[in-house]
């Protein structure tokens, strides 16, 4: 199973991180976790054209996570994709169906998708899953929105990814993270400088600890963050494999 990192910042403007998202392969499917903006210029960086894209999760509604879907909507209608384009699956809480009538009540038939989108809501106030063709999801909620969510993603083969989505310390994540072979976890701003319903290094050092994780891989970065030593702020707390997550950076669970 492969993990790209499109983006691994926040809202704030960057030149070297754009807004979250996270690409997942566990076999043919292609999964994109959150589509904030400049999600599509680096999926084709990756190789990846939008019309590849199988399954679509949102883990909240805010602009940093799903700014970019509209954009998406519209590209997807050019008739150089749309002719051929596979049906595709998006998921995400109660209120997915509202968000996306919202955009087609400001687009119109632009951004339409004449039966070739499936839509998937999943109960934000408990543990909630659902089983595809070469991969099975679980969500569980998050303290951040009351629509927020973290999903855990599993192949044939039991591998597994854990994708925070935003979140405050949460036993709902130690849990959805349990053993995971790669979590993707929220660090959104230097320990010193705590925000309410986001993680620090620390923070997130202290969730992957008690999930015991195989695997932690930071991201979702405020330029606060930017110039301190996140490394040794999670080294507080967790002593395991740790990755630093940037603009293309891709990962293998093996």
């Amino acid at each position: 199973m492969r993990v790209t990192f499109l983006g691994t910042g926040t809202s704030v403007p960057s030149l070297e991180r754009s807004s979250s998202s996270v690409l997942i392969e566990p076999g043919e499917s292609k999964i994109l976790i959150d589509m904030g903006a400049g999600v599509m210029r680096r999926l084709l960086e990756r190789g990846v054209q939008i019309g590849d894209l199988s399954h679509i999760f949102f883990s909240h509604f805010h602009l940093d996570h799903c700014g970019e879907f509209a954009s998406f909507l519209f590209a997807t209608k050019y008739g150089g994709f749309f002719p051929s384009r596979e049906p595709f699956v998006v998921i995400g809480a109660r209120g997915l169906h509202r968000f996306y009538d919202k955009l087609r009540e400001i687009h119109g038939h632009w951004v339409d998708m004449e039966g070739r989108m499936t839509i998937i809501e999943l109960d934000a106030g408990k543990t909630d899953g659902i089983l595809f063709d070469d991969f099975e999801a679980f969500s569980r909620p998050m303290i951040h929105t009351p629509d927020s969510l973290g999903y855990r993603i599993i192949d044939r083969d039991g591998r597994s990814v854990t994708y925070s989505g935003d979140t405050d310390i949460s036993d709902e994540l130690v849990a959805l993270a349990r053993g995971t072979d790669l979590f993707v976890c929220e660090s959104s701003f230097p320990d010193k400088m705590k925000r309410k319903g986001h993680l620090t290094p620390s923070e997130a050092g202290t969730i992957a600890t008690a999930a015991g994780v195989k695997k932690l891989v930071l991201t979702h970065f405020y330029p606060e963050i930017e110039s301190i030593d996140i490394r040794g702020q999670c080294r507080k707390t967790y002593r395991g494999p740790l990755l630093i997550a940037r603009d293309l950076m891709a990962c293998l669970v093996e």
